[in-house]
């Protein structure tokens, strides 16, 4: 096997793990915060993004990044936890779409939801 791919692979494999450790020290780190969290057990996308906390959606970007579709049943099972069902059906499709894992699909929208409703305090 050619050298230079095997080094490509080997980098690879090493960026993936290492977003993917990063992203579960954050999941860490949410327990305490979320657990404050109040929704409505039919609280939509909106009024769920506007309740969220910032590091959770930069979780599920990394999630994407990370995994790219395969993000899509750790998403799942983690917004469940979390208490956050608004976001599982956004979060899915968002995952399953192809190209979209570099882009912060859902730090765009977190951002869009508070701004556009006039919540500024991160």
């Amino acid at each position: 096997m050619d050298p230079d791919l095997v080094q490509l692979a080997t980098w690879l494999v090493v960026w993936i793990l290492a977003w993917a450790i990063l992203g579960l020290i954050l999941t860490t780190l949410l327990a305490r915060r979320l657990r404050r969290i109040q929704l409505p057990p039919d609280a939509g996308v909106l009024v769920t993004l506007r309740a969220t906390p910032l590091v959770v959606v930069l979780l599920l970007d990394l999630l994407d990044f990370s995994l790219d579709f395969l993000a899509a049943p750790f998403a799942w099972v983690l917004l469940d936890r979390l208490g956050l069902k608004g976001l599982r059906g956004v979060t899915v499709i968002e995952t399953l779409i192809p190209g979209t894992q570099f882009i912060p699909t859902m730090t765009i929208a977190w951002l869009v939801a508070r701004y556009a409703s006039g919540i500024v305090d991160v």
